[in-house]
């Protein structure tokens, strides 16, 4: 594995021995002790996920405001300093580029978190549409990102700054936090449906900020965690994953994501047009969670059908619940069938198996 690219956490992977894959390119880690045990620590004490392998970007300049709200799907005048938001960046079809935070870092400074492996795509789309009051600048080398999440994550970090966590609500950040000698932003974020925090920092800090958080956490049953039960956590969340719920031909209203496209705000944006005429036409295909009935498990790709055994659409992520003991999943399928309790059938290898539509997120903790 030569060839990929490594995280700052690689040296102490190796040291521990630990198991990894290519992943978009990236050696990572799937799990530390098992998926399941991973999973659970976060549902009920606190999980810790090296996700340095995201792409960050700094988007600078007196033109910086309105280039976004052109790009994004989401309405950029929600944000001030200190405050993040959750959108999309659509092409003119209404076809997702990538799904994307945007931390605004103060008047004219935003950083863009952007998934692995589109940060190339998505630097250069963000470039191409650029005009010379906007600067993009890829910093992904600069930075490494760890992710703390679950029940006692507050607890856990607080042993390691002075900075009152408590005063960091949801999707909040600060800036130039202390942690345990490293200099971090720290935001209230996460992808695995748990309170945590995510954790940007120089990438020549990361290994000594894993460590000791690791340390700190011990007593708390902190567990390093790998892509294994990120995807398991983030699945039950209903979080989507680029490339399976979410991609070019998937728009953000089909994948239920109609919360952050923001049709009325004052300024056009690029795939406008296609995502309104959607919204008033109705959909063709909508997202839907269903849960097996007959015994098996869908997975990414399964057709799906109807009663009479037409293909109607694909499963985009699946697997055996943790938290639900359920084998479940979540099926783009035509819009007219993803009404509650509607019945569809999964092909499970050379099985033809029923499922029922239910209702989505799976899981959505106890607030």
């Amino acid at each position: 594995m030569d060839h990929l690219k490594q995280t700052p956490i690689m040296p102490w992977y190796k040291e521990e021995r630990v198991k990894t894959i290519d992943f978009g390119g990236w050696e990572m880690p799937v799990q530390f002790t098992s998926i399941k045990q991973e999973h659970f620590a976060v549902r009920n004490q606190a999980g810790l996920f090296d996700v340095s392998h995201m792409g960050e970007a700094f988007i600078t300049g007196t033109g910086s405001r309105d280039f976004l709200q052109r790009i994004i799907t989401n309405d950029i005048e929600k944000l001030e300093p200190n405050k993040a938001l959750y959108t999309l960046m659509c092409n003119e079809h209404g076809g997702t580029i990538d799904d994307l935070l945007i931390y605004q870092l103060d008047a004219d400074k935003y950083m863009l978190v952007l998934n692995a492996a589109n940060t190339e795509k998505d630097i250069l789309w963000l470039q191409n549409n650029a005009d010379d009051t906007v600067q993009v600048k890829d910093v992904s080398s600069e930075f490494s990102l760890l992710a703390l999440q679950g029940p006692k994550s507050q607890k856990i970090l607080q042993k390691l700054t002075n900075t009152d966590l408590s005063e960091i609500s949801f999707f909040r950040f600060r800036q130039n936090v202390e942690i345990g000698g490293a200099a971090a932003l720290v935001s209230r974020t996460g992808y695995t449906g748990e309170d945590g925090f995510e954790i940007y920092c120089p990438s020549g800090e990361a290994l000594g900020l894993w460590k000791n958080i690791l340390d700190v956490g011990r007593a708390d049953g902190l567990l390093p965690c790998g892509l294994g039960a990120r995807d398991t956590l983030r699945f039950e969340a209903k979080l989507p994953l680029y490339g399976q719920e979410i991609d070019e031909t998937i728009s953000p209203i089909e994948a239920g994501l109609g919360f952050a496209v923001k049709l009325k705000k004052r300024s056009d944006f690029i795939g406008k047009d296609a995502l309104l005429q959607e919204k008033e036409s109705g959909v063709k295909r909508k997202l839907a969670g269903i849960e097996m009935i007959e015994k098996g498990i869908p997975r990414s790709g399964y057709a799906v059908l109807d009663k009479s055994g037409s293909v109607v659409g694909h499963i985009t992520s699946g697997t055996q619940s943790p938290t639900l003991g359920k084998n479940i999943g979540l099926a783009l399928v035509k819009a007219e069938l993803a009404e509650l309790e509607n019945e569809l059938i999964v092909q499970v290898r050379k099985k033809l198996l029923t499922a029922k539509v239910i209702t989505t997120p799976f899981y959505k903790r106890e607030s």
